[in-house]
């Protein structure tokens, strides 16, 4: 057997290739392997490639070949694969044009014939057919050759019973074909073919768009008389076919449910029926009644929306104010309402892509108005659906924008509630629900138009011209704060009538919305230049002035006063007192001496003064009691600051301070607290133009406002806690900020604004009644306070209702009389302690809100701060604010965790760090302060060594750096001049400045030690490399305690850590050269002693901390060796070596890498390599695990097992039978070698290395066997049947 076996191996012939198959190439083959591959980018690379090669080689075979395997490829089983092999045969195609699309045609329908297939294939080769005609199609050429395309149209019919698999594949791809052949090759060929796809066009959407597609290419041939022959009517759109065109517009919007799109057929539909002067018609019935009203919301009611954007730009004026104030619209604001609420599916932004892309194409003004009138229209429940804020507007042509901005102005004047679309106004309601609602409406409406124009305003995109910005700011500041007494021509608002007149809830939204339009004015920037004509894109764009050069605040200035001076025809809202009128006319009058000043010449801070002159002019119409004093003062210290600067100019010598900054700081800090981000701006920018004037007494003004000692004493001076006006303010202050810096982008949900204000009053009212729950809940488990548990034994001893052992009283007693009395006393008592919770809860939310204010105040006052270092870094008044910062950041560091609290850490730790110690601008001007910069680093390292927290500790080092480097100041010219003449060799290393080198280091010295040390030191060993980095001399004074500290250092981590310290020391260039000579040599020797006996005090390197002490030691070696080597210095390095060597014996390198490496790259400095070591191969059998560790699945724990029994003593006849039970359970007839193999097999795969193991592994195992080995003898058997499996197991042994 084994002889036929060898003779088969010899003569197995190699496989003969048929004759006709050419030999290709691995790179060819390829290129078809990667056309069946998943990833998209490999099929088309592997396309290009295949055509690259195709017309490199230019053979005939391979071309054939590749046709082949490409027609193949169609049926792909691998759905990937048939789009790739389809596109490559297109291109192929394409390419070559000499290749028949007849010949290929019919190789694919040869190849992919439906009819001899197998059953299990029919899916493959339908899609095969599909693709081989896309293929066709893709090529380019089919429109050449009517025959193929009749073909084509022919298979994709045959395709049509396959809807299973392909669905409306092939009637897409005839649609395809339509799109691409001339008329004459429809009318010659196609036509009679199509004849009953076009008649049953009723059917699908794919039917009806094939023969729409037909009527829209061929016209000509598809003339209505023939049309009537073909399908009985001339026209598609008809009242017959109405019922038939709505079942398969319905069919098309749940086949595009899931794509989200507005499906082809549809829009075609549309444009039928304009062509056909049916649209009426078409949008009335088929749309409205047969999608809206006979459908619940879903696909039909989207389909409806979607077609009603993508109709804008195809329907005149008149047919879209018709379509736009119709069903369509009113059901469309039923979903937008509806859609704001949860995670449900909102088209809003697919109709907001449509009505931009109508503005965008539409040149018409009238039409732009007509779509922006009536999606303002849209409400749901009498509340306006859109938002306040929409980008489209900045699409509108400037005419549209002058008559929408119009229309909105009626709009607020004359609500018109009944052209609103709104579908819930039909229902049916009291009279009393109506007049409410109505009232509603008419406030939510005038708040989302005024809203609406200031949108319009702050879009700087917006095409508009500066007589309608004014036009729009003297609107809304007129009914904010005036009312019409008698029309006037000279003011145009007191000519529009009010049909409803403003109630007092519509007057706060108008106040608010007027300082935020302000606000948009004065960052309103100004694109032309009169005067040179287009802005360059380089140069700084001015803002908040208009062409004339005059501030838009100056010109609202100027029109408030035109109607304060003509009282007759408008009338003030709350009239101005006496004093009041006089802070207005001051302002006025010193704007105007402002003005002449700068007629005359430049004054510094002319401008910023008139700005604050006039926004707090302004201000007294919102809140003139507040501004009225502060009106004053700021008079005075403008008139003062003009003078002194004037004296300034001619008294140069004079330097004493004037006192009218302290107070100027003052003002802008009490403005400060008012809610207003304009005003924020305006006083950053008037404190930036005086902080060359600003004294210590103002910076010390500023900080005792930040400082947290006194919060308690001056917060209620900055800012007024009554309730009152707290409540307004916070509610101007977030529609301040929100309206002014995000262009009313938080109104987005106005049309529920009202609804959300009942919703916040109902969660304000359960959050007391669980308040008051919670009361009642510490009354009941008993967590009162002593004076309420004192009352009521008082109560309950009044009435004798407290049962005692001794006279044995009990409740049954008291008679009716003094269990009333005892009721009424204790709801008095329960009464009181309830009013009393109720108060310390409000105390509690009062105490809250106050913290949140003063905590937003100091915020703002941070933009001082920040100027002031901006603008002022080299002052010596910069060093008044190290402590205070400080001394913020550390109570900030433990006080409270919320997210205010920590903005306002995270700004403060920012400037201080970034803008204060970072700043490459300081205080270079310190020679005079010398002994008291001292003594603020001393206190600042005192204090640092005292911290227990490393972050608060890093900040307090950082301070101490910056005092050193304003002590040391800048080096002197002559140094200077020789660096850039010499270069960095001639640099004065030594020099700094002012510092008192002894006095200084003993203070780091001090430091360096206490992190040395001390087992928990706040101090770190990065503070100290900056201290290195950037002050090199002090390194030098540190290096000897450094050096001191590797041998002394409290713990194993501080000796690694002054092993790093050293080695960064010494790496520095700086240091170096200070060194140079001598000292550098007698520093490196000093350092290998210190290493030498630090290295032998390592013991078994096990420890973590042990082990990065000992790769610090030899980097530290490692540097100073080579340093040694290199420079040549009568060094010793025997101590070190010896040393070294010996550690080897202590210490094991497992996985240690870093360690093992560096330690014989040190080594290997003293000329000893590193040992190689010979890689053996492991003995498996010596690996062999002695016993399966691993509990086995199924087997039983040891403690469940039955216990071994002892085998009984067999005399040898039994033994002979119990080893012949062995192959007992064998067939007789089974062969005995193949069932020794197999029994050998087995046991391999058991047996562990270890016989004794291996036998003691599955005790329970053997324990079975025992037992069956016990049956086995206990068993009668024939004496022949007994000889017999006596000699099998003789055999086998």
């Amino acid at each position: 057997m084994s002889v036929d076996m060898v003779e088969l191996s010899v003569t197995t012939p190699q496989p003969v290739k048929p004759a006709g198959i050419p030999q290709k190439n691995r790179v060819f083959l390829d290129f078809f392997w990667d056309l069946a591959k998943p990833d998209q980018e490999v099929r088309l690379k592997a396309l290009e490639n295949l055509i690259k090669y195709l017309r490199t080689n230019d053979q005939a075979d391979e071309l054939e070949y590749s046709l082949k395997r490409l027609v193949d490829g169609l049926a792909h089983t691998r759905e990937a694969a048939r789009p790739g092999f389809s596109l490559a045969l297109g291109q192929v195609l394409g390419a070559f044009k000499h290749i028949s699309l007849q010949r290929i045609l019919d190789q694919i329908k040869e190849k992919h014939n439906l009819q001899t297939v197998k059953k299990k294939l029919i899916r493959n080769a339908a899609f095969g057919n599909l693709f081989g005609v896309l293929a066709l199609h893709q090529s380019g050429r089919i429109s050449e050759t009517p025959q193929v395309v009749l073909g084509c149209v022919e298979l994709l019919q045959r395709l049509g019973p396959h809807r299973q698999h392909l669905k409306d594949l092939p009637t897409q791809t005839m649609t395809d074909i339509l799109n691409e052949i001339p008329e004459e090759v429809f009318e010659e060929v196609l036509l009679s073919a199509l004849q009953t796809d076009l008649a049953s066009a009723f059917r699908t959407p794919e039917q009806l768009q094939l023969l729409l597609v037909a009527l829209r290419r061929f016209p000509r041939t598809l003339r209505p008389k023939k049309l009537k022959k073909l399908l009985g009517f001339s026209t598609i759109i008809n009242a017959d076919n109405i019922p038939k065109l709505t079942e398969v517009l319905k069919m098309a919007a749940q086949s595009s449910k899931k794509d989200c799109v507005l499906p082809p057929v549809v829009l075609d539909l549309l444009k039928l029926s304009l062509k056909e002067d049916s649209f009426q018609l078409f949008w009335d019935h088929a749309i409205i009644k047969g999608m809206l009203l006979k459908e619940s919301l879903g696909p039909t009611h989207y389909l409806s929306f979607r077609l009603l954007g993508s109709a804008l730009p195809l329907l005149s004026e008149a047919q879209l104010k018709e379509v736009l104030s119709g069903e369509v619209m009113a059901y469309y604001a039923e979903h937008v309402a509806s859609s704001q609420k949860g995670s449900r599916f909102k088209l809003a932004p697919e109709m907001e892509a449509y009505v931009l892309a109508f503005l965008q194409g539409c040149q018409d003004a009238d039409r732009q108005l007509a779509v922006m009138v009536a999606f303002s229209l849209l409400s749901s429940n009498g509340y306006l659906v859109m938002p306040p804020t929409w980008r489209v507007v900045q699409h509108l042509q400037p005419e549209a924008v002058l008559q929408y901005v119009e229309w909105l102005k009626k709009m607020f004047l004359q609500p018109q509630l009944d052209k609103l679309l709104d579908l819930s106004a039909r229902k049916q309601k009291g009279d009393k629900d109506v007049k409410e609602q109505k009232e509603n409406s008419i406030f939510s409406l005038r708040r989302w138009v005024v809203s609406r124009l200031c949108s319009i305003i702050d879009n700087h995109q917006v095409k508009k011209q500066e007589d309608l910005v004014m036009d729009v700011a003297r609107f809304i500041f007129f009914h904010a704060f005036f009312g019409v007494k008698k029309a006037s021509q000279d003011i145009e608002e007191t000519l529009g009538k009010l049909s409803i007149p403003l109630d007092n809830r519509i007057r706060g939204p108008l106040v608010s919305s007027f300082f935020g339009l302000l606000l948009s004015l004065h960052n309103m920037p100004l694109d032309k230049d009169p005067a040179e004509g287009e802005a360059t894109p380089n140069r700084r764009r001015v803002l908040g002035i208009t062409v004339d050069g005059t501030l838009w605040i100056y010109h609202m200035a100027q029109y408030a006063q035109l109607l304060l001076s003509q009282p007759k025809c408008a009338q003030r809202s709350t009239p101005f007192t006496p004093e009041q009128r006089q802070a207005w006319d001051s302002m006025r009058e010193s704007v105007a001496n402002l003005k002449k000043s700068e007629k005359k010449g430049p004054t510094p801070g002319s401008a910023v003064f008139q700005q604050l002159f006039l926004l707090v002019g302004l201000h007294l119409f919102k809140a003139p009691e507040e501004l009225v004093d502060i009106m004053k003062d700021l008079q005075s210290c403008v008139d003062v600051a003009l003078e002194k600067n004037a004296k300034k100019k001619k008294k140069p010598a004079k330097e004493e301070e004037p006192e009218w900054v302290d107070v100027m700081v003052e003002i802008l800090l009490s403005l400060l607290s008012q809610p207003s981000r304009h005003i924020r701006l305006v006083c950053k920018t008037v404190f930036s133009s005086i902080c060359p004037d600003v004294t210590k007494t103002s910076l010390t003004a500023i900080l005792d406002v930040l400082d947290p000692e006194k919060d308690e004493e001056d917060g209620a001076l900055v800012v007024s806690i009554d309730d009152k006006a707290q409540n307004k303010n916070a509610d101007e202050e977030d529609d301040d900020d929100d309206d002014e810096m995000q262009g009313n982008k938080s109104d987005e949900s106005d049309d529920d604004s009202d609804e959300a204000m009942e919703e916040d009053e109902e969660e304000e009212d359960d959050e007391e009644d669980e308040d008051d729950d919670d009361d009642e809940g510490e009354i009941a488990e008993g967590t009162v306070d002593q004076h309420f548990r004192m009352e009521l034994m008082k109560v309950l001893h009044g009435q004798n209702a407290l049962a005692t052992g001794e006279d044995g009283s009990s409740d049954e007693e008291m008679d009716d009389d003094a269990m009333m009395a005892l009721d009424k006393g204790l709801a008095t008592l329960f009464s009181e302690h309830k009013k009393n919770a109720e108060a310390k809860r409000d105390e509690k939310t009062k105490i809250q809100k106050e913290k949140t204010l003063v905590r937003d105040f100091k915020i703002k006052v941070l933009d001082l701060v920040e100027v002031f270092l901006a603008r002022q870094a080299g002052s010596p008044l910069v060093l008044c604010l190290v402590e205070p910062l400080l001394t913020i950041i550390n109570r900030g560091m433990s006080s409270g965790s919320d997210q205010q609290e920590q903005d306002f850490l995270r700004r403060v730790a920012d400037i201080f760090r970034n803008q204060l110690c970072r700043s490459k601008v300081y205080c270079r001007t310190a020679g005079d302060r010398e002994g008291e910069l001292h003594d603020l680093l001393d206190k600042l390292m005192t204090k640092t060594l005292k911290l227990s927290d490393s972050t608060v500790c890093l900040y307090y080092f950082s301070a101490s750096l910056y005092v050193v480097k304003v002590l040391r100041g800048a080096p002197p010219a002559e140094a200077k001049e020789e660096q850039t003449a010499g270069g960095a060799a001639a640099q004065d290393l030594s020099f700094m400045g002012n510092v008192d080198l002894d006095r200084v280091s003993a203070i780091f010295q001090g430091a360096l030690s206490h992190f040395m040390g001390k087992r928990k030191s706040p101090l770190s060993a990065q503070m100290f490399t900056d201290l290195f980095t950037k002050f090199p001399v002090l390194c030098v004074k540190l290096l000897d305690t450094i050096v001191q500290h590797i041998t002394s250092g409290v713990r194993v981590h501080q000796q690694g850590q002054a092993c790093m310290l050293m080695l960064r020391a010494m790496q520095l260039r700086e240091v170096q050269k200070l060194l140079s000579g001598a000292p550098w040599t007698e520093l490196c020797a000093t350092v290998l002693g210190q290493l030498a006996a630090s290295l032998q005090r390592v013991g078994t390197a096990e420890n973590k901390e042990v082990k990065e002490k000992l790769l610090k030691a030899l980097e530290l070696s490692q540097f100073v060796v080579r340093s040694v080597h290199r420079l040549k210095l009568a060094v010793d390095l025997e101590p070190l070596q010896e040393v070294l060597q010996s550690l080897t014996s202590s210490i094991t390198f497992k996985k240690s890498g870093k360690l093992e490496d560096t330690y014989w790259a040190v080594m290997k400095l003293f000329g000893v390599q590193k040992p190689k070591v010979e890689k053996t191969k492991p003995d498996k059998e010596a690996d062999l695990p002695q016993g399966p560790k691993k509990k086995k699945k199924g087997f039983l724990p040891e403690t469940k097992k039955r216990k071994k029994r002892d085998n009984p003593i067999l005399e040898p006849a039994a033994a002979v039978a119990e080893a012949g039970q062995a192959t007992s359970s064998f067939s007789p007839g089974a062969d005995k070698g193949h069932v020794k193999k197999k029994r050998d097999k087995k046991t391999k795969q058991k047996r562990p290395a270890d016989g004794a193991a291996a036998s003691q592994a599955n005790p329970a195992k053997k324990s079975k066997t025992t037992q069956s080995e016990s049956k086995t003898a206990k068993k009668k058997k024939k004496p022949k049947q007994q000889q017999q499996k006596q000699k099998e197991g003789g055999g086998q042994m």
